[in-house]
């Protein structure tokens, strides 16, 4: 059997109690022939399912939030995960070539360097890609950030603090 990706995004479906939604392949990925990076297949019921490894998906998620949910639930899913091949992370982030996109994953990683086990090898190719000029972690969200210049990124205070559901 083979597998198709479309390049436009299909109506979601509902299966039991779940919501899948087909997205896009990245435009950068389809050039490069490279649509299937991080994906595998797994049977289940005799039936083929491929779906993005933890690598990607960690890529994914910080690369298009708009499909997941808010940056709270982002950061402490993303938190649950307790091992990532992390060449395969930057190998990725890389693919996609977007300089905020290397950027949030080279925060967040430099943010969990000692509990994900990140070396400056890591680092190293993703700060080369971050923008020169600075970029905003959420677009839209201009008030209550901070400027991280290792990475150009303003990043809202309530991420750096994790004050998440913190009453005023």
């Amino acid at each position: 059997m083979r597998l198709r990706q479309s390049t436009k995004s299909s109506l979601p479906l509902k299966f039991q109690s779940h919501e899948i939604r087909g997205v896009s392949v990245p435009h950068s990925l389809q050039a490069k022939g490279e649509e299937m990076f991080g994906v595998t297949c797994h049977k289940h019921s005799g039936v083929e399912l491929w779906v993005t490894n933890l690598e990607r998906t960690f890529v994914d998620v910080l690369d298009r939030p708009n499909l997941t949910g808010s940056w709270e639930e982002i950061w402490r899913s993303l938190e649950s995960v307790e091992f990532f091949d992390l060449d395969q992370v930057v190998n990725y982030a890389l693919l996609l070539e977007n300089a905020t996109t290397a950027a949030k994953v080279g925060f967040y990683l430099e943010q969990h360097k000692e509990t994900l086990m990140v070396e400056k090898a890591h680092l190293a190719p993703l700060r080369k890609l971050r923008s020169r000029q600075p970029h905003y972690l959420i677009r839209g969200k201009r008030n209550d950030c901070r400027w991280v210049k290792a990475w150009n990124l303003m990043i809202p205070i309530e991420i750096l603090n994790k004050s998440w559901g913190e009453v005023l």
